[in-house]
């Protein structure tokens, strides 16, 4: 029975959106019982493609147009440390309750070795390759801190909120989708740069240490063949309480296996701010807080092994996410769509990205 309880637990945890990739209060397709949608309008905008693969599973048989029945409460993992890595580290979730031998485990940040300006000493060739590429293939996440260093993400800071000036921010949305239930599920302003608008120059100078870095892994990576990536997708969350609740980046194939995302928020106290970034790794009974510190670089496999949300954050919280792409997946998703006929739910849309940042 114990067994068959865990089992029950792991299917849940796969659980998603099929057109949003959301993860919380689903409701299960009543033909087929075996896909879920977050409500009745998401089951009907992505019909077209479901109704390809919906078979009748249960009896009594129903019509393809009953709305969904309602799905499985969720159960939260269990509250306890990730394992620290080697350069690069998972930061655990602080445990304030005493574990069961006595021992308290401490705090765990990153400890990638920096130069006394802040930055880190390693190049990126030997960061990527001792660190990033180790701690991926282990954790599937990977943090690392004093990226680049105080002067130059002061530098990035500056471009973004010059950005945030000009009005070129709006809401963000869901992939294949817009709806008016879009400010309960996600309630950051974002904006695309490919790195060559004015007054980016410190983006675009962040956007080509993050394709150095990627470049130096590439090929170690699972067994990713990385070729390309989004543009680069800003992010602010005003700081009125809003946050993205629990959700998957590529829940079905698009094509992006890596998400990169660069933190920007100077003194940032999460117990005061709170914008933590919960991740919830597939099959694991713990979780990952990861706090959305300045110059702070995380990596984290982008499809269903790495389920997350943004808590609600109550200070401006910055970020910077590119989303980088496998060639073969790519090109899968890129046929179905032409095969697709542009029908919608079926279209790849990454200028509208789930945002984990």
């Amino acid at each position: 029975p114990n067994m068959e309880k865990q089992q029950s637990d792991l299917d849940r945890d796969r659980q998603v959106c099929e057109l949003c990739g959301r993860m919380e209060n689903l409701l299960k397709c009543g033909r087929c019982r075996s896909s879920f949608y977050c409500s009745k309008e998401h089951q009907k905008q992505d019909w077209k493609k479901h109704k390809l693969i919906c078979k009748e599973a249960d009896k009594p048989k129903q019509k393809p147009g009953d709305g969904p029945s309602a799905g499985d409460s969720r159960k939260q993992p269990e509250k306890i440390s990730t394992e620290q890595g080697d350069s690069a580290t998972v930061p655990p979730t602080p445990n304030t309750e005493a574990p069961a031998d006595g021992d308290g485990p401490g705090e765990l940040g990153s400890n990638t070795p920096t130069t006394p300006n802040g930055q880190t000493s390693l190049s990126p060739q030997k960061l990527a390759t001792e660190c990033i590429v180790p701690c991926m293939n282990k954790h599937g996440i990977c943090v690392v801190d004093n990226f680049l260093g105080t002067e130059t993400g002061q530098g990035i800071l500056e471009n973004v909120k010059s950005l945030y000036k000009t009005g070129r921010f709006t809401d963000g949305q869901l992939v294949s989708q817009k709806s008016d239930s879009t400010k309960d599920i996600r309630g950051d302003k974002i904006t695309w740069i490919d790195g060559t608008e004015s007054n980016c120059e410190k983006i675009s100078f962040l956007m080509s240490r993050m394709d150095d870095l990627i470049r130096h892994c590439n090929g170690k990576l699972g067994n990713y063949t990385i070729n390309g990536r989004t543009k680069a997708m800003v992010a602010c969350y005003p700081g009125n309480g809003t946050g993205y609740v629990r959700h998957v980046d590529n829940p079905n194939g698009d094509g992006r296996c890596v998400t990169c995302i660069y933190y920007l928020n100077r003194d940032w106290n999460a117990k005061e701010h709170g914008g933590l970034l919960r991740i919830f790794p597939e099959g694991k009974a713990q979780f990952a807080d990861i706090e959305p510190k300045f110059d702070r670089l995380l990596l984290f496999w982008s499809d269903r092994r790495n389920p997350h949300e943004v808590q609600p954050a109550f200070s401006t919280r910055y970020a910077i996410t590119v989303w980088y792409f496998d060639a073969d997946e790519r090109a899968r998703a890129k046929e179905k769509y032409l095969t697709g006929a542009g029908e919608k739910g079926v279209k790849v849309e990454l200028n509208k990205s789930s945002d984990p940042s």
